[in-house]
């Protein structure tokens, strides 16, 4: 069914354009010389889920807040519409095709998924001194980068094509 989908011609430029990333900040400490993008995010979104892509372009924020942590803070999340406070981020993930969700622990140490949908996101990234001072820092950012990097290759190299070929192989079946 997916091929009866019908786009505009301003959703078909969208999907098709090049990412772009530009930022400028009040003092000139944040205004760094541009990021080279991560692989994953150089190439268009078309063939990408609305929650693929909006994964990807979280990992990349989270993973830049965190270069700017000192050693003894960690990334968290603020939540919106209650009391919820915030989330201590140890995960990402995404549910094709429109659908992200945060894993962690909240401020009294219970375990919280946040799940959203990506017309709904709404991120803000928080530095929180760690529960543990003394323990390691975790980053997540790192984490979730070094797995898409990983991903990237994987879908880039060459697959085996083990299924039979010429005039005496069956027919596929579905």
């Amino acid at each position: 069914m997916a091929d009866d989908i019908i786009a505009t011609a301003a959703e078909a430029l969208e999907a098709e354009a090049l990412p772009r990333l530009r930022e400028v900040h009040a003092d000139e400490a944040g205004d760094a010389a541009p990021q080279a993008l991560p692989p994953a995010l150089r190439k268009p979104a078309g063939g990408k889920s609305p929650a693929r892509w909006a994964y990807e372009r979280l990992i990349h924020y989270v993973k830049r807040f965190e270069d700017g942590l000192e050693p003894g803070e960690e990334v968290a999340m603020a939540m919106t519409g209650g009391p919820s406070g915030v989330l201590r981020i140890k995960g990402m993930g995404y549910f094709d095709p429109d659908i992200v969700t945060f894993y962690g622990t909240d401020s009294a140490g219970a375990k919280t998924q946040l799940i959203q949908h990506v017309t709904q996101l709404s991120v803000i990234l928080r530095a929180l001194p760690r529960p543990r001072p003394e323990a390691p820092a975790r980053r997540i950012g790192f984490r979730l980068a070094r797995e898409l990097e990983e991903e990237e290759e994987a879908e880039s190299e060459p697959q085996e094509d083990t299924a039979p070929h010429g005039p005496d192989a069956a027919p596929e079946t579905s």
